[in-house]
């Protein structure tokens, strides 16, 4: 049995005896090598995977002028995210690779005499796990300069020991992420098949025998016979009511359609201080982001709400439609490849649906009771389909927590690697 020893950080408790705790200023050293002129080199970026080349061509988000201030990254350095501590997405990374990162971040090199660099990548994945760091910054954006970075503590096992940590949770991490990658290609099989089912569905119905017609849409080109095929604008109307301030605002997702926004703690979307411009929405109004339609951000809404000036708002003018079998039609695959063609704009991810062209487009039409047939089995399979998924990210929140208790218990030395 080991003798331990209280490390002094309260949310590291206990390590052995033999390990020392310093600042971090003795452990790392923090560089600011400027890129060279004239010279080439690769750009990286921190990732919630880590540090990943980058194709410097095709750069989402804001792009620099130029590339002048940016820092050099050798192989084996670590970089570090010290702002925005309470809801950055990265922390910190072990680099594989030669080139450069933007100077918002802090590139680290290890004292080689005390530090092993794979050891301190999975303590750094420790500190961030529980966004441990965050109670040290006294800024509002919860930031760490690199004094207050230096000042702080981290354990010291001995190097050997540091060496044998990291190369058995390398070995376990592995496995893990083995596992974790088998399971996400289930989920993401899954979701294919969910889609598939939709589509066939909603542009086929549910008896694959019967004779079939041109729609008159090249991007849909065949339907059933007996199916309508009709322009959306002779079924919905847009509206444009505004001065709602008293009700919620609401949110529309891809993957969930519309919810209230406050529902949710993964949208930092910011709304405006002055809401009397937003759209007003009833429950069974369809909802459009128009910006992001071809994506599939359009739903029909079961709340009751608000939503950004951003959003068309189209009612139902007559009952030859069911509003769960036109939820699953218009978010089809089919639909948002057609909305992509007919959005436009300077670049992609500011794409905008005209609402002419949108109010032209054709809708598939079944018999008001096929409809409510096709609805109805899309909701029980696509129940069955999403509660494997379910379990299935259940899976990989499990193997996520334990391997996130197998890093906290070898870099603290509450378990001893062979």
């Amino acid at each position: 049995m080991r003798q331990m020893k209280d490390s002094g950080i309260a949310w590291v408790g206990e390590i052995p005896q033999d390990w020392d705790i310093q600042k971090n200023k003795y452990i790392f050293k923090i560089t600011k090598d400027i890129v060279l002129p004239n010279k080439n080199y690769q750009l990286l970026s921190l990732t919630t995977n880590g540090i990943r080349e980058k194709d410097e061509n095709n750069v989402n988000g804001k792009v620099p002028e130029n590339y002048d201030d940016y820092q050099i990254v050798r192989k084996k350095d670590l970089v570090m995210c010290l702002f925005d501590l309470d809801c950055s997405a990265v922390f910190a990374g072990l680099s594989k690779y030669e080139g450069m990162i933007s100077p918002a971040y802090k590139v680290l090199k290890t004292n080689n005499s005390k530090a092993n660099e794979r050891y301190y990548a999975y303590w750094f994945n420790y500190v961030s796990s529980k966004r441990y760091y965050k109670q040290y910054s006294k800024s509002l954006r919860y930031t760490l300069n690199a004094d207050e970075f230096s000042r702080l503590f981290s354990p010291v096992p001995p190097l050997d020991e540091q060496q044998r940590i990291a190369d058995f949770l390398d070995k376990e991490c592995e496995k893990i992420d083995g596992l974790k990658t088998d399971t996400q290609t289930q989920i993401d099989m899954l979701e294919q098949y969910k889609r598939s089912v939709i589509t066939e569905a909603v542009t086929h119905g549910l008896n694959l025998n019967v004779p079939m017609k041109d729609s008159g849409a090249g991007w849909m080109p065949f339907v059933p016979k007996h199916w309508e095929v009709e322009k959306f604008k002779y079924h919905l109307r847009l509206r444009g009511v505004k001065n709602q301030i008293d009700k919620q605002v609401l949110s529309l997702y891809r993957e969930l359609g519309i919810v209230p926004k406050n529902s949710r703690d993964d949208n930092h979307n910011v709304t405006s201080e002055d809401v009397s411009d937003y759209r007003y929405v009833r429950a069974g109004d369809f909802v459009v982001n128009k910006m992001k339609a071809w994506q599939g951000s359009v739903a029909i809404s079961d709340y009751e709400g608000i939503v950004s000036p951003a959003y068309y708002v189209y009612e139902f003018i007559n009952d030859e439609i069911d509003k769960k079998y036109f939820h699953y039609l218009i978010r089809n695959k089919s639909y948002t490849t057609e909305f992509r063609r007919l959005s436009g704009g300077i670049r992609e991810g500011q794409w905008d649906l005209p609402a002419e062209a949108l109010q032209n487009t054709l809708v598939l039409l079944p018999p008001l009771d096929e409809q409510k047939a096709i609805a109805d089995y899309l909701d029980h399979k696509c129940a069955e389909i999403e509660q494997i998924i379910a379990d299935k990210k259940t899976q990989l929140d499990t193997l996520d927590d334990y391997k996130k208790s197998l890093i906290y218990e070898y870099v603290t030395g509450k378990k001893e690697a062979a």
